[in-house]
Parts: C-alpha cells; sequence; structure tokens
C-alpha cells in the first residue's frame, strides 16, 4: 500500500513510509489469516475426524466449535483494555502467539474441559485480533487505499479457510495429533512473519477528515439497526462455519476428502470476497452492497436445506464463503458512511459492531449445537435457520435503511 514519507514540520506530522506501510498491512493479512482463517475455521475440516477417531461425540465436538465463538466474543470485548495496558503491538503478538499455543494444546484428546478452554482461549486470540489489527494498520494507508487495505488484511481469513480445507486433508494421513501441530507451526511461522510488521503506537498516521459538529444526526435507531443487521448476520453463516463439512462429510455419506473440497471452495469464496464487496460498493454505495449480500447469502444459506446437488453445494460454498469476509468492508464502510463528519465516532460503533456480531453468533452457534443435538442431526434444520436469521437482517435493513442520511448519531 503505498505512502508518502516528509519530516515533521509546520505543514503537519511526519508520515509513515512506504515500506512500513505494505509491512503493516501484511501482518494486518497475517493476523486475521491465522487468528480467525486457522484457529477458527480450520475446526470445520477437522470435525468429523475428530468424531471418527473418537476423540469425542459428534454432539460434544459441535460445542466445541462453539466455544471457540464463545472466545471470540470475549476477545473482542477485552482486546481494547488489552491493548490499553500492553500496547496494540506487544497485544496482538501476543494474541498471534496464543492462537499458535491453542493448536498445539489440541493435540492430545486430554479431556473435554481441556479442548474447551483451549478453543475458547484461540477464539478469544481472534476476536481480539479482528478488534485491533485493522484498525492499528489502516491509519498507515493513505485514504485512498484503505479499502483496498482493507480488502487485503480481511483476504486473511479467506486464505486460512482455504489452506485449512486444503491441508488438513493432508496433514490427516499423518494423523490426527499431527494435523494440529502442523497447523500450529503454520501459524507460529505467520506470528514471526507479521513480529515487525506492527506500527509502534507513535507511529504517524495519515490525516482524516475533520469533525464537523454542525452536521445534523438522524435517529439513532439508524445505527444500532447496523448492528442489529451485523449480528443476524453472522448468526446465519452459523451453519456453514461449523456444520459444513460434517453435512457433507456424514450426514450426506460423502467423505471426509469430499467435504474438504467444498470447504475449499468455501475458503477461496472468501479470500475474494472482500475485493469483489468492496468494488461493488465504489460502484453502487455502501447501503444497496450490503442490501445485495443479504439477498444473495440468504440464498446460498437456503440451498443446503432443499438440494444436496453437488452444482447447488459448490454455489453455496462460494457464495457464504464470499461474504463471510465480504459483509465486514461493507459493514465497515457502511459506519465510516453513516458517521462521515464525525469520525471520532467511527472507532468505538466498529467495535460495538463487533461485539455484536460476536454475541449472537456464540449465541447461535450453542443455540445450533443444541437444536442438532436435539433433532438427531437435522443439518437441514440448521440451514432453514440460518437462512431465516439473513431475512430478518434484510427486512430490518429495508425499514430503517432509508432513514439514514448521511451522518449518525452513535447511541
Amino acid at each position: 500500500m503505498e505512502t508518502t514519507g516528509s519530516p515533521s514540520g509546520p505543514e503537519g506530522p511526519a508520515q509513515p513510509e512506504r515500506g512500513n506501510a505494505r509491512w503493516a498491512v501484511l501482518a494486518g493479512f497475517s493476523a486475521s489469516l491465522v487468528g480467525i482463517g486457522l484457529a477458527r475455521f480450520a475446526y470445520t475440516p477437522l470435525l468429523p475426524a475428530i468424531v471418527d477417531a473418537h476423540w469425542f461425540a459428534a454432539s460434544r465436538a459441535a460445542y466445541l466449535g462453539a466455544a471457540n465463538l464463545a472466545g471470540y466474543l470475549a476477545g473482542a470485548l477485552a482486546g481494547r483494555a488489552l491493548a490499553a495496558r500492553a500496547g496494540s503491538a506487544g497485544t496482538l503478538r501476543a494474541m498471534m502467539l496464543l492462537a499458535s499455543l491453542a493448536f498445539f494444546a489440541c493435540a492430545r484428546p486430554v479431556d473435554f474441559a481441556w479442548f474447551f478452554a483451549w478453543r475458547f482461549l484461540a477464539g478469544f486470540a481472534g476476536g481480539a485480533l479482528m478488534v485491533l489489527a485493522a484498525p492499528t494498520v489502516l491509519p498507515l494507508v493513505k485514504p485512498s487505499r484503505r479499502g483496498l487495505a482493507g480488502g487485503v488484511i480481511f483476504m486473511g481469513v479467506g486464505v486460512g479457510v482455504a489452506a485449512s480445507g486444503t491441508l488438513v486433508p493432508l496433514l490427516l494421513r499423518q494423523g490426527l495429533a499431527r494435523t494440529w501441530c502442523g497447523l500450529g507451526a503454520l501459524s507460529l511461522l505467520l506470528s514471526l512473519l507479521a513480529w515487525r510488521g506492527w506500527p509502534p503506537s507513535h507511529a504517524a498516521a495519515h490525516p482524516t477528515a475533520a469533525h464537523h459538529a454542525t452536521h445534523h444526526a438522524p435517529p439513532s435507531g439508524v445505527l444500532r439497526a447496523l448492528f442489529a443487521e451485523y449480528a443476524l448476520n453472522a448468526a446465519g453463516w452459523v451453519p456453514h462455519m461449523i456444520f459444513l463439512v460434517d453435512f457433507i462429510a456424514r450426514g450426506l455419506g460423502r467423505g471426509l476428502q469430499v467435504g474438504a473440497e467444498y470447504w475449499v471452495l468455501f475458503g477461496l469464496g472468501a479470500s475474494a470476497g472482500p475485493i469483489l464487496s468492496g468494488m461493488l460498493a465504489d460502484r453502487v454505495g455502501f447501503l444497496r452492497a450490503l442490501r445485495m449480500a443479504f439477498v444473495l447469502e440468504t440464498f446460498g444459506v437456503a440451498l443446503p436445506a432443499v438440494t444436496a446437488s453437488a452444482p447447488w453445494l459448490t454455489v453455496s460454498s462460494l457464495l457464504v464463503g464470499a461474504f463471510v469476509t465480504g459483509t465486514v468492508p461493507l459493514v465497515l464502510g457502511r459506519v465510516h458512511e453513516l458517521l462521515e463528519h464525525h469520525p471520532a465516532r467511527q472507532g468505538p460503533a466498529w467495535r460495538t459492531a463487533t461485539v455484536c456480531f460476536a454475541l449472537l453468533q456464540a449465541l447461535a452457534a450453542y443455540a445450533m449445537s443444541w437444536v442438532f443435538a436435539r433433532s438427531a442431526g437435522d443439518y437441514r434444520l440448521l440451514f432453514g435457520l440460518g437462512s431465516v436469521a439473513l431475512l430478518l437482517a434484510l427486512a430490518i435493513d429495508m425499514t430503517m435503511g432509508r432513514r439514514a442520511p448521511s451522518v449518525a448519531k452513535l447511541a
């Protein structure tokens, strides 16, 4: 990402060097890859292998996936406080190391509580990285390039998904324990790669627009509605994020290898999602792009509930994967659009959105794990519930979005 370098002077603060910004974006990419792409999503192709190896029963293994989402919520809540004490760079390094350590800790089925704790800690690291990484990196990038930089950072999630879908079946040939260790080694390598990329707390930032107090704010319900939509969006993804590979491998009886292939498709969609969503928003605006995303997501999540056809499952994997990452920059852009003249409120609003996202996603994961256990493994019911959540998000947006002018007051 290009930046301009100039010394401090009367004209303004020193600007960061081009190389620093590029390394910082690479560090952000690595953080999303480790904290979300691997620490969360690698569990999905591992789930049927854990069940088949008799480490845990299917219902208990699903709760371990939910533990990661609960940890994500805790990390999103605690990330800013940790950074205030240890600094953003130190906290980001520590969280990447924690996510890496969690893989090694899960290499033996000690007991359910041990696994639950480490899956929770992996989620905690991911939540803190999501809250801290992009806000730490993006101020170093020119405002005109921040959309692209944000897309590169969040693309790490999709690359992690695709990598896990490719690597896990290969590593499983060496055994389940070695698979966990291999993922831990990869995460540790990426953590070291990002180590010196994080900017110090005193790093200069590109200036943003000044606060304009004279602008009137629309009803605060508009921003609250956006938080609710983002949270419902997170709930709608849960069936794919936790159960997609297991549904194909065991529910449809097609085996882990086939299930992992669909997970790779999910990851390819997630890799392209942020860039494509940004391009769409540039053409039609964030509001329309977000509504289009909700429509396409609803269709994609509902497909496995009505068909087991391979072509339609391919479409479902690609679509949902694309918007798992693609809606993140759309919601972030919508927050900035609503608070265009209140830049100091954009950061707190994004943190609130992330916490709402994590909270409902964790609740949905536990609820759907409970439904799965009580319904004798009815996967299609889960995909139906996910599509209902996304339809509700679209309904809220259609109702409230029309009330929003260019700025909003953060409640």
